[in-house]
C-alpha cells in the first residue's frame, strides 16, 4: 500500500499549523513555501480537513487556517481518514459483499490483520506527539556541526 500525495502533503500542512498552536491564523502560501507544496494543491487539501472538522479558516486581514482544537486532541488516524478514506487493502475487508470467496478466503484474514495493525498504530499518535519529534530533531541539528 502506498499513501497518495495529498495525504502525505496534508500530514505535513497540519503538523506546520500544529507547530504554530496558540499563535495567529497561518497563510496557505506561509505553509506552502515552508512545506514546499503547491498552494493550489494545498487549497484543496486543508479543504478536506476542515470538512473533517480539524482546522479551522479565519477571514479577515490577520485571517488564515489555524488547528481546530489543541494538537494532542487530533490523532493521525483522523487526519489519514480524512485525506484517504479507508487504510483498507483490498476492498473485501471493508466491503464483505464484494467476493463471493468470502468464506473460504484465508488471505482475508492477513488484509483484516494489516488493518487493525495501521489503525492502532495511527490511533496511538497524536499531532502533539508530531510536533515534540519535530522539536526534539530541531534541536538535535542545532548541536550539528558541518565542515
Amino acid at each position: 500500500m502506498k499513501l497518495s500525495t495529498r495525504t502525505r502533503y496534508g500530514l505535513r500542512a497540519i503538523l506546520d499549523l500544529a507547530m504554530n498552536f496558540g499563535k495567529e491564523p497561518i497563510l496557505l502560501k506561509d505553509i506552502a513555501r515552508r512545506e514546499e507544496i503547491s498552494e493550489r494543491y494545498l487549497e484543496h487539501i486543508v479543504l478536506s480537513l476542515k470538512a473533517a472538522g480539524l482546522v479551522k479558516s479565519v477571514r479577515g486581514s490577520h485571517g488564515g487556517f489555524m488547528l481546530a482544537k489543541p494538537p494532542q486532541g487530533i490523532k493521525v488516524s483522523e487526519i489519514i481518514n480524512a485525506l484517504e478514506g479507508s487504510l483498507c487493502l483490498v476492498e473485501c475487508v471493508d466491503d464483505p459483499t464484494t467476493c463471493s470467496r468470502i468464506d473460504n478466503c484465508v488471505t482475508r484474514e492477513i488484509w483484516q490483520d494489516l488493518k487493525k495493525s495501521m489503525e492502532a498504530v495511527l490511533e496511538s499518535r497524536n499531532l502533539q506527539d508530531l510536533v515534540d519529534k519535530k522539536m526534539t530533531k530541531k534541536q538535535n541539528n542545532k548541536n550539528m556541526y558541518f565542515i
